[in-house]
């Protein structure tokens, strides 16, 4: 377990809030942000092994992608075109799309893209798919990632199986416990042996508001900053994000102060604070007797 408070002197590295252009801030996201867990939880039971990169290494992957975002930041027609390929509004393609643009863009990096969104079968069967296929050119290996972009909200006593996304089917334990038992099940693919298997999971947690916790897990990463999530309407003025700024909020403030609340994501005005909220369940509302 660590203490919050030892988190309140934490700087988040946020280099995406530094552009202007939208799209350019989303795809500073993709590379900069660190995963939303700092280790594969210990609770987990493992079938294929798999790793997840350190907070430095998305650090120092920005930092010599950083000339080429402010290129893009001035004229982003490059990337705007190569998104036209994404013909779904799934936050997780778009997510993988900016992952996909940025792995081509291989001077400015060591990672040398092999193949994306491969399909392997058996027969007329499919087993599976692989997002990435990464030769690294400083280790020499090959390297499997799979990647997602995911908001989960903490309930009950915040044990990994009790973290839900916003369809309650999707669990951080589920989804954990899907990587590795069926898509890091494959030891080769297009005559390379796969060496190393890492998981790219990022996005934001959410504790609840009215029992927000003294101390968490140590699997949470507590360099990425930790929202709040509640069926109560904050005291404090806060605005509706869209769709797409779920994965990095606009430069100016996209609409108005909310006066009406519905199911979303919210940032409060003027700070990086951000509160998922959530109806109240009509049975969680008292009932007036006439």
């Amino acid at each position: 377990m660590i203490t919050l408070n030892a988190m309140s002197h934490i700087t988040y590295f946020e280099p995406w809030l530094n552009f202007k252009t939208s799209i350019v801030r989303q795809l500073a996201f993709v590379v900069a942000s660190p995963n939303i867990i700092a280790q594969v939880p210990t609770d987990l039971t493992i079938k294929h092994a798999f790793q997840l990169h350190p907070d430095h290494f998305w650090q120092q992957l920005y930092l010599q992608y950083e000339p080429r975002l402010q290129q893009l930041d001035q004229d982003p027609s490059e990337l705007i075109h190569f998104l036209t390929q994404l013909k779904s509004t799934r936050l997780g393609l778009r997510f993988e799309y900016l992952m996909w643009f940025w792995l081509k863009d291989h001077t400015f990096h060591h990672l040398k893209l092999l193949g994306h969104s491969i399909q392997i079968f058996q027969g007329q069967q499919t087993l599976g798919e692989i997002d990435f296929l990464i030769l690294n050119q400083h280790t020499s290996q090959i390297e499997h990632w799979e990647v997602a972009l995911k908001y989960y909200l903490a309930e009950a006593n915040f044990q990994l199986q009790h973290w839900y996304g916003l369809n309650r089917q999707d669990t951080l334990l589920r989804k954990l416990t899907h990587f590795t038992e069926k898509q890091f099940q494959f030891k080769s693919v297009q005559s390379h042996e796969i060496q190393q298997r890492f998981t790219i999971l990022k996005g934001q947690l959410y504790y609840p508001t009215a029992r927000f916790p003294t101390q968490t897990h140590s699997w949470v990463n507590h360099f990425r900053r930790l929202g709040r999530w509640g069926r109560v309407i904050p005291q404090q003025n806060y605005h509706a994000l869209t769709r797409q700024e779920w994965i990095c909020p606009d430069l100016l403030q996209s609409t108005c102060t909310t006066k009406w609340w519905t199911n979303g994501l919210y940032k409060q005005e003027n700070q990086q604070e951000f509160y998922m909220y959530r109806q109240p369940n009509m049975l969680d509302i008292p009932v007036r007797k006439m």
